[in-house]
C-alpha cells in the first residue's frame, strides 16, 4: 500500500508539472529515502487522489515506523519535506517567472500562485475549512471569516518548542532564509517554499504567498534585509512601484505602531493580491482639496474607518502628498475630538496605507489610525471595545481595515453552541463558552424568532454588524457631523 502512495505522490508531481516525466525514478527514490525504505515495487496502475488523502498514508506509514512523532507539528514539518524533495529549485521558479513575467504580469502570478498551491506550501484542503460568509452593511458588503487553515499547536509540541535551543535562525517567518528551511517545533518548515525576487524603490525585495490565503491571491512583498516596519516616504514610493509593477495587484502595509499595526513589525513587509475589499468599492463621501495638489483628486471616504482617498495619473504627486499628510498626521493633536500625537513621549499617530491602479490613475488610501490608551480602554481607544471583544477582541490590522474580518478559529465551536442554546431556550450563563456571549445573545433574543433553520443564518448576519462596529471603534474620526469636521479641522493643518 505505501509503494502506491509514493507512486501516486511521484504521479501528482508529474501532473501538475512540479517535475517531469523523466525525473519520476529519481522522484521515487527522494520519498523512499525519506521514508527509510529500501525496497519498492511499481504499481501497474495509479490512482490519482487528492493531495490530502496521499500525504495521509505516507504520514501514517512515519508514524507507525517511528519515524516522526504523531502530532500536527510533526506531520507538518514531515509532509513539508516530502514535498519539499518534488519542488524545483529557485533558480528554476525564479526563470519560469520571469519568462512568463515578460510576456505579461498576470501570467506571471497566475502561474506562481497556482506553483505555490501545487507544492503545498499552500494547503488548499485547510483553506477549505475556513468559514466564510458576506453581510450587508451600510458601508457594503463585509467579508467575515474563521480562520481554520493555521493549525493551532498540539501541547507535545509547545513543550518540545520550549526545551529546544533557541537559535535565531531565520530570525522570523518572513525572512529570506526560510525558502528551503526544513524547520523545528516553533517555527514551520518551509522546504516546498519559493519567493520571487523583486526591485522596488531601487531595493531588493521578494515576493511570495501567503500560506494561508485569507484572500485571492494573498500574496506579501518582503524585505530582503530583517528591518522594522516604517510608515515613511519610502513605503509610500515602493507600494506605488509595487502596483506600476503588478498593476492588476493591490498592496497595502499595516501600520507601524503596537495595537493599530499587524502581528509582525520587526520585518518591513507588504500584503496584497488580487481581490476586491469593500474598502476599495467605499465612494468618495466628500471631495477635498490641499494647497499645491491642484492636480491630485483627494476625498473622504464613506467608511467607518478615518480613509482619505488620492488619486493622480503622477505616481510622484501621490508620494509627495502622502508624505505631507503623514508628517502633519505625526504631528497632530486635536483635544476635542481626542486625537493626541504623543503623551509621554510615546507616538500615538501613523497610517495605514493601501496603493492600487484604478481607471489608468495610481489610487492611494491613507487611513489614519492611533494607538492611545486610556484606563477605560487600556487595549485602545481607537481599537474594538470590551463589548466586542466576545466576536473580534485582536489588532485591527490591513486586511480588517480593508473589510475582511479575520475572526479566532475558536467563533466555529462557540457559535454552534450559541446556535442550539438559542433555538432550545437553553442558559445563555450556563457555561463558560455561552456567558461570554450572552448579553448580546439576549439583545438578539428580543429582536429575532430562532428556529434550527434560520439560526446561522441570522447569527452570521449578526456577527457582520459585530464587525462593522469593531471598525466604528477603529475609526478614529466617527462619520458622524462632529467626527467629519473634525476629519476637516486634520485636512485643513496639511501644508
Amino acid at each position: 500500500m505505501i509503494d502506491n502512495a509514493v507512486a501516486a505522490l511521484a504521479d501528482y508531481a508529474v501532473r501538475t508539472g512540479l517535475i517531469e516525466e523523466t525525473d519520476r525514478v529519481w522522484a521515487v527514490n527522494r520519498l523512499l529515502d525519506a521514508l527509510d525504505k529500501k525496497t519498492y515495487e511499481a504499481p501497474e496502475t495509479v490512482e490519482a487522489r487528492p493531495l490530502e488523502a496521499i500525504l495521509g498514508d505516507l504520514l501514517d506509514y512515519a508514524v507507525a515506523q517511528g519515524i516522526l512523532e504523531d502530532g500536527v507539528t510533526s506531520r507538518d514539518l514531515f509532509d513539508a519535506e516530502l514535498m519539499g524533495r518534488l519542488t524545483p529549485r529557485p533558480s528554476q521558479v525564479i526563470r519560469t517567472f520571469e519568462e512568463k513575467y515578460a510576456r505579461s504580469p498576470r501570467e506571471a502570478t497566475d502561474w506562481y500562485y497556482r506553483f505555490s498551491q501545487d507544492t503545498d506550501y499552500i494547503r488548499r484542503y485547510r483553506i477549505a475549512r475556513d468559514r466564510k460568509w458576506v453581510t450587508p452593511t451600510s458601508y457594503g458588503d463585509l467579508d467575515i471569516t474563521i480562520n481554520l487553515s493555521k493549525p493551532e499547536k498540539d501541547p507535545r509540541a509547545i513543550a518540545a518548542a520550549k526545551a529546544a535551543p533557541q537559535g535565531g535562525y531565520p530570525k522570523c517567518q518572513l525572512c529570506r532564509e526560510n525558502e528551503g528551511y526544513a524547520g523545528r517545533m516553533d517555527h514551520p518548515a518551509r522546504q516546498n517554499h519559493r519567493v520571487i525576487p523583486i526591485t522596488i524603490d531601487g531595493q531588493p525585495w521578494f515576493l511570495q504567498y501567503s500560506p494561508y490565503v485569507y484572500y485571492n491571491e494573498h500574496c506579501i512583498a518582503l524585505n530582503s534585509r530583517h528591518v522594522p516596519m516604517k510608515i515613511d516616504r519610502s513605503a509610500f514610493r515602493k507600494l506605488l512601484d509595487f502596483v506600476k509593477r503588478f498593476p492588476h495587484y493591490f498592496v497595502g502595509s499595516n501600520a507601524d505602531l503596537p495595537i493599530v499595526g499587524g502581528s509582525i513589525l520587526s520585518h518591513d513587509h507588504f500584503q496584497g493580491g488580487r481581490y476586491t475589499f469593500a474598502m476599495e468599492k467605499a465612494p468618495v463621501e466628500r471631495a477635498v482639496s490641499f494647497p499645491g495638489y491642484a492636480d491630485v483628486e483627494a476625498g473622504i471616504v464613506k467608511w467607518p474607518m478615518s480613509v482619505l482617498r488620492l488619486r493622480c495619473a503622477d505616481d510622484g504627486r501621490l508620494v509627495d502628498l502622502a508624505d505631507r499628510v503623514l508628517t502633519a498626521w505625526r504631528g497632530y493633536t486635536d483635544a476635542d475630538a481626542f486625537v493626541f500625537a504623543e503623551t509621554d513621549g510615546e507616538p500615538h499617530n501613523t497610517i495605514t496605507p493601501i496603493a492600487r491602479m484604478r481607471e489608468g490613475l495610481y489610487e492611494l488610501d491613507l487611513v489614519l489610525r492611533n494607538n492611545l490608551t486610556t484606563p477605560e480602554y487600556p487595549l485602545g481607544l481607537y481599537h474594538p471595545h470590551p463589548e466586542l471583544h466576545h466576536i473580534k477582541k485582536e489588532n485591527i490590522g490591513l486586511i480588517e481595515v480593508m473589510g475582511l474580518a479575520v475572526l479566532p478559529a475558536r467563533l466555529k465551536g462557540e457559535l454552534a453552541e450559541l446556535a442550539d442554546a438559542l433555538v432550545q431556550g437553553a442558559d445563555l450563563r450556563g457555561s463558560e463558552t455561552l456567558a461570554k456571549h450572552a448579553d448580546w445573545a439576549e439583545e438578539l433574543k428580543a429582536r429575532y424568532t430562532f428556529t434550527a433553520e434560520n439560526v446561522t443564518d441570522i447569527l452570521q448576519s449578526e456577527v457582520g454588524a459585530v464587525f462593522a462596529q469593531v471598525l466604528e471603534h477603529a475609526g478614529v474620526y466617527k462619520c458622524t457631523p462632529e467626527g467629519r469636521a473634525a476629519f476637516q479641522r486634520f485636512i485643513d493643518s496639511v501644508r
